[in-house]
Order: C-alpha cells, then sequence, then structure tokens
C-alpha cells in the first residue's frame, strides 16, 4: 500500500521526461530564443573587443606602452577576465544547481553589467584588470548556466541544433565588438588599412570607454528580459517539484506543437530518473565517482588546450600582428574581415552539428585552423591575409557549439552545472594563464611559428577530446546512467 504513491509519483516524472524529449521543436517562445541569444551575444562581445581596442587603452592608462609593446600588456587582463570566468562559473555553477538556472541567469547578468561599467570607467592598469575579473565572473557563469539550460529545455534529438543557434547569436556578439572597436578605437584609414569612417583622433581617444559602456547596455537590456524565462523543467522535477514542471512543459508543449504534433512515444528505462541529492552531496558524487571525474577530466583539459588557442586569437590577435609589423588599424582589419568565419561557422554548425558525433568536431576545426593560420602567415596581398584570417576563425569556432553540447549532456541534471562549471574553469583558466606567458614569447618567433605555435593548442585538445562520451542523439538520462 506505501509504495502506490512512490510508483505514481515515479510514472509521473518518467512521462514527464518523455515529453521533453518527443518535443518536434523548441518549446519556449521565439522571445525566450532572442533573451537567451542576447546573453550569449555579451559572452562575445565582451570576449572580442579587448582585440581592438586594448591598444588605445594601454596607450592611455599604462605609461610605459607604445603601439608595438601592446601584446605584453594584453595577457594580464585577458588572464583576469578568464580567471574571473573560472571564479563565476564554479561558484554560480553550484549555487544554479542548488537554487535553479533562473536565478543564477538574472545574477549573473547583474554581476557581467556591473563590471563593464567598472571596465568604463577604469582609470588605470589595476583598476582595468579587476574590472576584467568582475566581469569574467558574471560571463563565466553565464556561459555555464545558458548551455545547460539549453540542453535541459531541447528535445534529444535537436540538441546541437538549437546550441548552434544561439552560438550565432554570440557569432554576432564577436562582430559587434570587433567593428565598434575599429570604430571607436582606430584612426581613419583608407580600406583595406582601415576604417573610413573610425572617430579616434588626438581629440578622441576614450573610445574604448564608450565600449565597454555598451557593454554595460546590453546587459542592462538582458537582464530584464530574462525575468520572463521559466525556470528548467528537469531542474524543477530533480527537486521534486513535479506539479511545476507539468505546468512548464505543458506551455512548451503547446508552443512546439503548435504545427506538428508529437511522434510516438520511446519508453524510458526506470533506472533512468536521477536520485535527488542535496547539493553538496551531489558535488561529492562528481568528484568521487571514477565515470564522472573521468568525463571531467578530459573535458577539462579539452577545453584548457582549445581556449588557449581561441583566446590566443580572439583576445591577442591584433597585438600579435601589430607586433609582425602591421599597423593597428590594418591588425584590427585583418581580425575584424577573419569574423567573417566565425559568423560562416555558426550557421554552419546550426546545419552540421547533429551530423556527427559532437568529440569529432575539436578535430576538425583543428584542421582547418592549420589551413587558415599558413595562409595567414604567407603574407600574401591583403586579400590572401584577409582570406586565411577568416578560414582561421571558422576553423576555431566550427567545433565549439558541439562542446558546449557535449560538455553539458555529460553529466546527471543534480550536478550539471557544477561539472560543467568545473570543466569550463580548468579550461578558461588554464587557457588564460597559457595566454599570460605565451602570447608575448611566441610573439618574439616570426609569424609563422607564432601562429603554428598557438594552434597546436587545440590539435593536442582534439585529441584529448576523443576520450568522451558519445552523446549525439542520446537522452540525457540514458548518457547519465
Amino acid at each position: 500500500m506505501s509504495t502506490t504513491p512512490a510508483r505514481s509519483a515515479t510514472s509521473s516524472r518518467t512521462d514527464l521526461l518523455r515529453r521533453i524529449d518527443r518535443f518536434p521543436r523548441w518549446g519556449l517562445s521565439t522571445t525566450s530564443v532572442l533573451t537567451i541569444g542576447l546573453g550569449m551575444l555579451f559572452v562575445q562581445y565582451d570576449i572580442f573587443n579587448i582585440n581592438v581596442s586594448f591598444v588605445q587603452t594601454c596607450l592611455q592608462i599604462i605609461d610605459q606602452c607604445s603601439p608595438t609593446t601592446s601584446d605584453s600588456f594584453i595577457g594580464l587582463p585577458v588572464f583576469m577576465s578568464l580567471l574571473g570566468y573560472g571564479i563565476g562559473a564554479i561558484v554560480l555553477g553550484v549555487l544554479s544547481d542548488r537554487f535553479g538556472r533562473h536565478r543564477m541567469l538574472i545574477a549573473s547578468m547583474v554581476v557581467t553589467g556591473l563590471g563593464s561599467i567598472y571596465s568604463a570607467l577604469s582609470a588605470d592598469e589595476i583598476n582595468f584588470a579587476l574590472s576584467r575579473l568582475i566581469t569574467g565572473i558574471g560571463i563565466g557563469a553565464d556561459l555555464a548556466i545558458i548551455n545547460v539550460y539549453v540542453s535541459e529545455v531541447s528535445p534529444r534529438r535537436l540538441r546541437g541544433r538549437y546550441t548552434s543557434v544561439l552560438f550565432i547569436m554570440a557569432a554576432f556578439g564577436s562582430a559587434l565588438g570587433i567593428w565598434l572597436g575599429l570604430f571607436l578605437t582606430t584612426p581613419v584609414g583608407p580600406w583595406p588599412h582601415g576604417l573610413p569612417f573610425a572617430i579616434a583622433s588626438e581629440d578622441f581617444t576614450s573610445g574604448w570607454r564608450w565600449v565597454y559602456g555598451a557593454g554595460a547596455v546590453l546587459a542592462l537590456v538582458s537582464l530584464f528580459l530574462r525575468v520572463a524565462l521559466p525556470e528548467s523543467p528537469r531542474w524543477l522535477l530533480g527537486r521534486g517539484r513535479t506539479d511545476e514542471a507539468a505546468t512548464v512543459l505543458d506551455a512548451m508543449e503547446a508552443n512546439a506543437t503548435r504545427r506538428h504534433g508529437l511522434p510516438p512515444a520511446e519508453p524510458v528505462r526506470d533506472e533512468a530518473l536521477e536520485p535527488q541529492l542535496s547539493n553538496w552531496g551531489a558535488v561529492a558524487e562528481l568528484l568521487c565517482s571514477p565515470l564522472y571525474l573521468r568525463r571531467l577530466l578530459v573535458l577539462g583539459l579539452a577545453w584548457m588546450l582549445g581556449y588557449l588557442t581561441i583566446y590566443s586569437f580572439s583576445g591577442a590577435f591584433t597585438s600579435v600582428l601589430v607586433r609582425q609589423g602591421y599597423s593597428a588599424a590594418e591588425a584590427g582589419m585583418v581580425s575584424a574581415v577573419g569574423l567573417l568565419g566565425f559568423i560562416a561557422a555558426a550557421f554552419a554548425a546550426r546545419s552540421v552539428v547533429d551530423r556527427l558525433e559532437r568529440r569529432w568536431w575539436m578535430m576538425i576545426g583543428a584542421a582547418i585552423t592549420i589551413a587558415g593560420s599558413l595562409i595567414v602567415a604567407a603574407a600574401g596581398g591583403p586579400l590572401t591575409v584577409f582570406a586565411g584570417a577568416m578560414i582561421l576563425f571558422f576553423g576555431q569556432n566550427i567545433w565549439i557549439p558541439a562542446q558546449y553540447a557535449l560538455t553539458a549532456e555529460s553529466f546527471p541534471t543534480r550536478f550539471r552545472t557544477t561539472a560543467y562549471a568545473l570543466a569550463d574553469s580548468l579550461g578558461h583558466v588554464g587557457g588564460g594563464l597559457g595566454v599570460f606567458l605565451l602570447v608575448g614569447a611566441l610573439g618574439e618567433l616570426p609569424l609563422r611559428a607564432t601562429m603554428l605555435g598557438l594552434v597546436a593548442f587545440l590539435v593536442v585538445g582534439s585529441i584529448v577530446n576523443l576520450f568522451a562520451p558519445a552523446t549525439r542523439g542520446r537522452s540525457l538520462e540514458e548518457i547519465a546512467k
């Protein structure tokens, strides 16, 4: 007699889990895509805005800085930003597993906005570096929670696709950061050696402050939109809040089936239902389980090596090119045009990411990035350099949506954000430390050696990544075992 209610509750949770994976399309509103996408847009905007604008920032707030030595100073703010990523992802990621995705999505954007305002008002190198740390705390948390949230509300066959849709917004954020930086912080110059309508001059040297001020505005808009997002139904189920999860799923199902009905139901194994643990009990399980600890180390190391390449080019490509003899405007234009490859990668990933196992995409991206690096290093005319930069940015970004999905899919709901945060934090902090220590040193080498030296980390990371689990097309509960 006493087991009947328990069986009823288990059946109810099983039915709800089955409904999520049966949706024929995204179950939330179009506005929700924009809301979450704005967060990804801001993340990449903040990563890339320092690329072009830092030369001006360095000249204004660091006494011993010159255009040709800015790469020697960029390591500290980039490292502080990525250190913040690690702190924010771990702290707010753990809180997200305890208090919910929705609350922490709001909290992370508050921190991000405050950090952007601090950057815009910084008067010296120390304050600028600290502002980058604070902004990084918010962004690191946002990256972890957004990707977990998207995985938890997406049908299993389309998780990679919807992660890639958000990555399209991220690509536009990168372009916005680069082009706004060119417009506000570089001198006027004829195309393709500069931007003919740029506004930086001897009388206007604070464009970099406006770059970060614009980021604060983006954070404010995103913050207001996030209030209307629903909580993750999978998180609600994990907390035993079945009625609330059912309410969210009713609305999602109505939206998802507006044009197409639900496909036939598939059986869900009873063991797929996860135990409900306290938050710290779940963290202890993560760190003590050989299976999940191995996944965490593999994914963390792969992210670290991949991020070392990504952030070297994202944050310091312009400075590296200036060291190689390009003017700041010319180098900025190479980065700006190269970003077209990033945007192309985001659109391409949406169509192909679910056709191949996630872990192979990093290897494919590394091969393409090598090709782009060799073309840039060949130092032909502007068109050749621009083409190489586009191929380089395409390659180093085509694997990221798949890796976002893979990391979120590899762990159970009860500690999914915590695990994602730890893997991502290991990646960001390690990658940031590498940029801090290696970009200046590699920048002293010939351009080809510098480029290939930076890409080598992505190549090694892609090999490590082959030890990650297969997740494509499988339910989150099945992957969790």
